[in-house]
């Protein structure tokens, strides 16, 4: 864990090296200073030496000007080292995120790899700047300080260690106690982030049905569960103030008691005593830094956890050692295929799956809510594996082509469709970053696209919002089409993605896509049959499997689910799911 972290800080490895060592330097600079302060006293003020006063006093501007250039650059260079590792951090962690396939990112919530990025990665930043800083600078001050007071005199110096190691031990047993409530704090930020993505997200329907009472309440209660273990673990790391004081306060009394005594009794110097109260206080306020360091590791240990989940997750899907490189053609064939979202079940979400579809078809898909359409289109781009069985596209099993080429040849537009900020040329060129005005221009026209976008008062450059929320969903499906198309595709796959649309518009499309990509291998999953009728075969799926396929005309003769689908809805409405005469 500790190594999978420490490979992130790279380049910034030379800073984490020196800071430590000028926070040395500050340590041993700071310890001088109480030295040559009793020597002054000692040997200036007693003995009346100005002389003495002026060359030690001058000294101890230099220790003290040594001492805080080594502070500075310390902080500097700690500040460079750990913003560093957060970046690399974030960087290897999304960058890792892209090549998860779906199943890995289903461990995964959305709101908790956001919790990941940013509150645990930040709880790594500022741990790791506490390390680099104070867990050299308080244990080398504490031991600094315990040298030289036990050789100004050992007696005394005996008090700061009983105390010392009385008050370390406490520490470490409270920061364990507190621990096991951090741990549990990090993972319900999940459920925080979750609550307000999704209402900001959905923030239209929630206003739609009134429910901002009731998302406040959901996101109170997170809030609530965060405060109240946040609680817990404070009462813990709270005593350490109280217990501290009452240290710091005691070695005082104890050192001033006993210190006057040995004065009177000569066996100590004035400026002794004063070095020594110094000291105590270095070393009492070293421990109170030691035991923010360990607070702060205890709180970041449950984030290095969640962090490292992401980082050692291993993607399900990888390209094999000799990938092919070229898609030949769109031909497509399933070969007794049977598939499962989860590796351990014997219960299959598509089971005994044989197709063969040939370049350039146009194949429609039909089925009711939970057939599996989607989970079937989903294994011709390797977005998931299947459990058993092949899946073939131009000849070639899926599993041995490069998955980048693979997928720039099968276009898919899903079900949820999403568009990102910028502008509408900039979404286009998501399908094709090289693609020219005219080129996005033409693949809008055949989704449909072109008449309502140059109504816009800026065109092709109108402003996207985030998510697409300034244009409507059929609008936002067009976007989406011509996006795919400019892929250039041999395979193009509609999810369900002209439902917003209206029938003759979903026409114009199906006739623009048969006269303008005939050699695009077109697979086109609807609710509607107008959408698919026209086809040259359609696929009817039922519970997982193919329960029918053939042309229009062979399913009205010879599947009966089409059939009442097709006479449910050209007799008055209805979708998919809806029987007829119901």
């Amino acid at each position: 864990m500790i190594r999978t972290i420490a490979k992130q800080v790279k380049e910034y490895r030379n800073a984490s090296i020196v800071t430590p060592l000028f926070m040395l330097l500050e340590v041993i600079m700071e310890t001088m200073i109480p030295f040559l302060m009793a020597s002054i006293i000692d040997d200036g003020v007693n003995a009346g030496d100005i002389n003495h006063i002026y060359r030690i006093g001058g000294l101890m501007i230099v220790c003290a000007l040594i001492g805080l250039c080594g502070g500075m650059l310390g902080g500097r260079f700690g500040a460079k080292a750990s913003a560093g590792l957060a970046k690399n951090l974030r960087a290897e962690m999304f960058g890792h995120i892209q090549t998860f396939s779906f199943a890995n990112i289903d461990k995964f919530s959305p709101a908790g790899l956001v919790t990941r990025l940013t509150t645990d990665v930040s709880n790594i930043q500022n741990a790791y700047q506490m390390i680099l800083k104070m867990l050299m600078r308080a244990p080398a001050s504490i031991i600094c300080a315990l040298v030289m007071a036990f050789m100004i005199n050992a007696r005394l110096a005996s008090i700061y260690l009983i105390a010392a190691l009385l008050l370390g031990t406490a520490l470490i047993l409270l920061v364990i106690h507190a621990t096991k409530y951090f741990q549990q704090v990090f993972p319900r930020y999940d459920d925080l982030n979750a609550s307000i993505e999704e209402n900001v997200s959905a923030i239209r329907v929630v206003k739609a049905y009134v429910r901002e009472d009731y998302e406040t309440k959901k996101l109170n209660k997170a809030s609530e569960n965060i405060y109240k273990l946040f609680v817990k673990a404070e009462h813990n790391v709270i005593i350490n103030s109280p217990l501290m004081m009452f240290t710091v306060y005691s070695c005082i009394i104890l050192i001033s008691w006993i210190g006057a005594k040995m004065i009177v009794a000569d066996s100590l110097t004035t400026g002794e005593l004063m070095s020594l109260l110094t000291y105590c206080m270095n070393i009492l306020s070293s421990l109170m830094m030691l035991s923010m360091v360990f607070v702060m590791i205890s709180m970041s240990v449950a984030s290095v956890q969640r962090v490292c989940e992401v980082l050692d997750e291993t993607p399900d899907l990888v390209n094999p050692d000799q990938p092919i490189m070229e898609v030949p053609d769109g031909s497509i064939r399933f070969e007794n295929v049977d598939f499962s979202y989860h590796k351990n079940t014997k219960e299959y979400v598509l089971s005994d799956i044989n197709l063969d579809i040939r370049a350039g078809e146009t194949i429609g898909i039909m089925g009711g809510t939970g057939s599996s359409k989607t989970s079937l289109v989903n294994l011709i781009s390797r977005l998931y594996d299947v459990s058993n069985g092949n899946v073939k596209v131009g000849g070639n099993d899926v599993r041995n082509y490069d998955m980048d080429v693979l997928r720039n040849q099968v276009a898919v537009v899903l079900q949820n469709n999403v568009l990102f900020s910028g502008t509408i040329y900039d979404n286009l060129r998501w399908g094709n970053k090289d693609a020219t005005d005219e080129e996005c221009q033409e693949a809008c026209r055949l989704a449909c696209a072109d008449d309502f976008i140059r109504a816009f008062p800026d065109g092709y450059n109108t402003y996207i919002e985030q998510g697409g929320s300034n244009v409507s969903g059929g609008q936002k499906q067009r976007l989406c089409i011509a996006r795919a198309l400019l892929k250039n595709p041999k395979i193009l796959i509609l999810d369900d993605s002209t439902s917003a649309v209206d029938t003759a518009t979903d026409a114009r499309i199906r006739r623009a896509f048969r006269e303008d990509i005939p050699n695009t291998t077109k697979l086109i999953i609807a609710q509607r049959i107008s959408s698919v009728q026209d086809a040259d075969r359609i696929i009817v799926m039922d519970e997982g499997r193919i329960s029918a396929f053939g042309t229009h005309e062979e399913l009205l003769a010879s599947s009966e689910i089409y059939r009442e689908v097709y006479e449910s809805q050209t007799s008055g409405g209805g979708d998919f799911d809806e029987k007829a005469g119901d």
